[in-house]
């Protein structure tokens, strides 16, 4: 009787030291694995060179962690240090530590809106735009926007890769390679160019590059969308007589936008995009042009206007005009209202 009163005291004083041991595990694993850690959501960005103690403390600052020993623990045990990946993260109040050393060492990224929109008269701005939002450096993506044998994968080269972008947000991973971004903008184009706008382009007597072309000259001239297929119709109006096209933003082109204003002078420059100079079409787009100025080409409006100037109101609208009298008129009235400003 006794040996049986001793045996159980001894397996209860047993059961109670393991107790004591396993109690702070269990209660550490379901801490670090099932308790949300954070109070309030945040992004946080991984370069390739960042160090894990600067992520760590930036994930705990801008998510407002609740237990570090916790997050600490976790980032410890899953070797986070030897399996961190480049990346874009959104820690979010319900998750775990677990969680979130898990998703630093797959890389489960949450996409990023990649937004083309704005100015992009130029591949400096094209990159900067890029370069701004994604990982990528501005740097890789200008020479690539200059790489004929790589955007010939894409069906472009670095005289039309303008026509290639189409202005709108995209959801990419940040890490996106440039080739990533460029093929996004494959689909992108591709989707644009529906059956119905080919058949439009057609009756215009337009390939989509042409089109494209027509419409940064349009982009150039105007972000006033309303007015855009009145002055689409004018340059096609032109091309159908023969007439050169005598856009003012191709000159600029000429001088990469660097003019405050053009003279005379500047259109004499010998460029094939000077289209004072030489008749048609120039040999590629002069920006990336807008939704808005392609559709624009795509339904411009009938008229029998071969000429427009900018209104003397400074308003951003034009004055439009079938002679050449009357719109010399309206040009005396324009250039008389930029002298007064000097």
């Amino acid at each position: 009787m006794k040996r049986k009163r001793l045996i159980a005291s001894i397996s209860v004083l047993v059961v109670l030291c393991l107790c004591g041991i396993a109690g702070p595990k269990a209660a550490h694993w379901y801490i670090d694995n099932k308790v949300p850690n954070f109070r309030k959501e945040a992004v946080v960005y991984v370069y390739p060179d960042s160090k894990l103690e600067d992520v760590v403390n930036n994930i705990a600052d801008s998510a407002s962690v609740i237990r570090r020993n916790s997050l600490d623990r976790m980032i410890a045990e899953k070797k986070v240090k030897d399996y961190i990946k480049p990346g874009r993260y959104v820690v979010k109040a319900e998750h775990s530590s677990v969680y979130v050393a898990r998703m630093l060492n797959n890389g489960w990224q949450t996409p990023a809106s990649l937004v083309l929109s704005g100015s992009m008269r130029n591949k400096g701005a094209i990159a900067r735009k890029i370069a701004n939002q994604m990982m990528v450096d501005s740097a890789t993506v200008y020479a690539a926007l200059n790489d004929n044998d790589l955007l010939k994968k894409y069906g472009f080269n670095s005289q039309n890769v303008f026509s290639l972008f189409i202005p709108d947000s995209y959801q990419m991973y940040w890490t996106a390679s440039i080739e990533d971004i460029l093929q996004k903008q494959k689909d992108a184009y591709d989707a644009f160019w529906t059956k119905e706008r080919l058949d439009k382009a057609a009756k215009q007597n337009l390939s989509k590059e042409e089109v494209s072309i027509v419409a940064s000259i349009v982009c150039g001239e105007t972000n006033y969308e309303p007015e855009m297929p009145s002055i689409a119709g004018v340059y096609l109006n032109r091309l159908r007589i023969g007439m050169k096209l005598q856009a003012d933003p191709t000159v600029a082109y000429c001088f990469d936008y660097g003019l405050n204003r053009i003279l005379l002078k500047h259109l004499e420059v010998d460029s094939p995009y000077n289209t004072y100079k030489y008749a048609g079409l120039p040999p590629g787009p002069i920006c990336v042009p807008t939704k808005a100025s392609l559709e624009a080409v795509l339904n411009p409006d009938r008229h029998g206007y071969l000429y427009f100037c900018a209104n003397a109101d400074f308003s951003g609208t034009h004055k439009f005009a079938v002679t050449l009298n009357e719109h010399n008129r309206n040009a005396r009235e324009f250039q008389a209202a930029l002298n007064a400003r000097k």
